[in-house]
């Protein structure tokens, strides 16, 4: 399906691309504690959303 060539660059350009958005997020990280307070409650509530729609999904089915 993919040659060695393929998967070595696949697997360092993943490697390269966590690396450059750690480094980014460590740099910004002053700014989204300033900016972005109180989002965990919106990612609580979206998580809690979508496990209800799937409880849902398996009580009904």
């Amino acid at each position: 399906m993919f040659t060695t060539g393929q998967l070595i660059f696949g697997l360092l350009f993943f490697i390269a691309f966590v690396i450059a958005i750690a480094y980014q997020y460590r740099k910004d990280l002053k700014i989204h504690k300033a900016y972005y307070k109180g989002t965990i409650w919106i990612l609580i509530a979206f998580i809690g959303f979508i496990g209800m729609i799937a409880a849902v999904k398996f009580v009904f089915m």
